[in-house]
């Protein structure tokens, strides 16, 4: 089995435009999914591959919020160089920013908003032990369109590589886990700005692949899942909330509230006469009074729900929900929000929202 050297390469800049208005506030990695930041889940995963020697991109609007959460994240024996990517000018220019980190060694590219159960350690051994120059992560898509796509020859070698096509060859999108010997930095000298500006991945391991160098693929069986907007955050978080969820109760809960399913309460949290069925996790510090808590929610750190229905949704920290009628089902509540019935009687609407909001009422109200 090979040993050699091998670095991560995690890329966490961008702008989040289509998780807006959330990403306005926070980097689009830093989002939570199952209370827990997109990115330390990459990050995680990298760690269980065995990587220890961490390069992360970021960029100027951002870079600061992710530098402090991954400060958080940081196990004691590992190495982390942040990397400053002035523009998002492609993934193939984040590689290309990163050289003089990633040096000689072979990298893992792990995109900082996947959130993906992949096994990075057969991976890793496989690639470092393959004859070839790049490997790619592929899975089966309903809208290849909209990825990069990969034709394969009969003994899954790719052949291939198209950015986005409006005829996909293949139904093979690539899927954000890429690993790479240095020869991928020559390809990057190589290539010219696509026709959205940016130096593009994929372009790169075509220059691979017309030089004849070869390129390995794995077509990835278990789940992958795009964050990119509401609807698929609220089916990131069933997803992860519907992986093995021990039942954990560091909080109080007084013997008139029930739970029922897989229930992760964080200390310091009351639950006061209130019913919660799993899966759901809720934070520190938070209050649940008189509520019902429906499966697949996620509560953040210093919530109070207080008279209300929650249902298939994620509440950022520190949000407050008061004597609300019906139930808030499929809803994406950001850091801070309030959301309270108002004490006068009258039939108004007061809202306070920022760019790209959100907002449905029923036809009954």
């Amino acid at each position: 089995m090979s040993s050699r050297p091998m670095k991560g390469l995690v890329l966490a800049g961008g702008k989040g435009t289509r998780l807006r208005p959330l990403t306005y506030a926070m980097a689009k990695q830093l989002v939570p999914v199952a209370n827990k930041p997109i990115l330390h889940y990459a990050l995680d995963e990298l760690y269980k591959g065995g990587i220890r020697d961490f390069g992360i991109i970021i960029s100027p609007e951002t870079g600061r919020s992710i530098e402090q959460s991954v400060e958080q994240w940081l196990p004691s024996d590992v190495q982390v160089e942040f990397i400053l990517q002035e523009e998002p000018l492609g993934l193939a220019h984040a590689v290309k920013v990163a050289q003089p980190f990633l040096g000689s060694d072979n990298f893992v590219m792990y995109l900082g908003d996947n959130l993906i159960n992949v096994h990075l350690k057969q991976l890793i051994d496989r690639f470092n032990d393959a004859n070839c120059e790049a490997l790619i992560l592929l899975k089966s898509v309903e809208n290849p369109s909209s990825f990069g796509v990969a034709v394969l020859n009969e003994e899954r070698q790719v052949i291939r590589l198209v950015e986005k096509p409006k005829a996909p060859p293949s139904d093979l999108a690539l899927i954000g886990v890429y690993f790479f010997t240095p020869a991928i930095f020559d390809a990057i000298q190589k290539i010219k700005p696509s026709w959205r500006g940016e130096l593009e991945i994929t372009d790169a391991i075509q220059q691979l692949l017309s030089e004849n160098r070869p390129v390995l693929s794995h077509i990835h069986a278990g789940w992958w899942l795009d964050t990119g907007k509401k609807d698929d955050l609220l089916a990131a978080n069933r997803t992860v909330l519907d992986e093995p969820l021990p039942m954990h109760v560091a909080g109080e809960v007084t013997s008139s509230s029930s739970l029922t399913g897989p229930v992760d309460i964080a200390e310091g949290s009351q639950i006061l006469h209130s019913k919660i069925v799993g899966p759901v996790r809720i934070g520190k510090n938070c209050v649940i009074e008189r509520a019902y808590i429906g499966p697949y929610t996620s509560i953040g750190d210093g919530c109070q729900v207080l008279n209300c229905e929650v249902e298939n949704s994620v509440l950022l920290n520190n949000c407050e929900l008061s004597n609300l009628t019906g139930r808030i089902e499929e809803s994406l509540i950001g850091n801070g929000c309030r959301i309270l019935r108002a004490s006068q009687a009258k039939k108004t609407h007061k809202f306070l929202l920022a760019d790209h909001s959100d907002i449905e009422i029923p036809s009954n109200l």
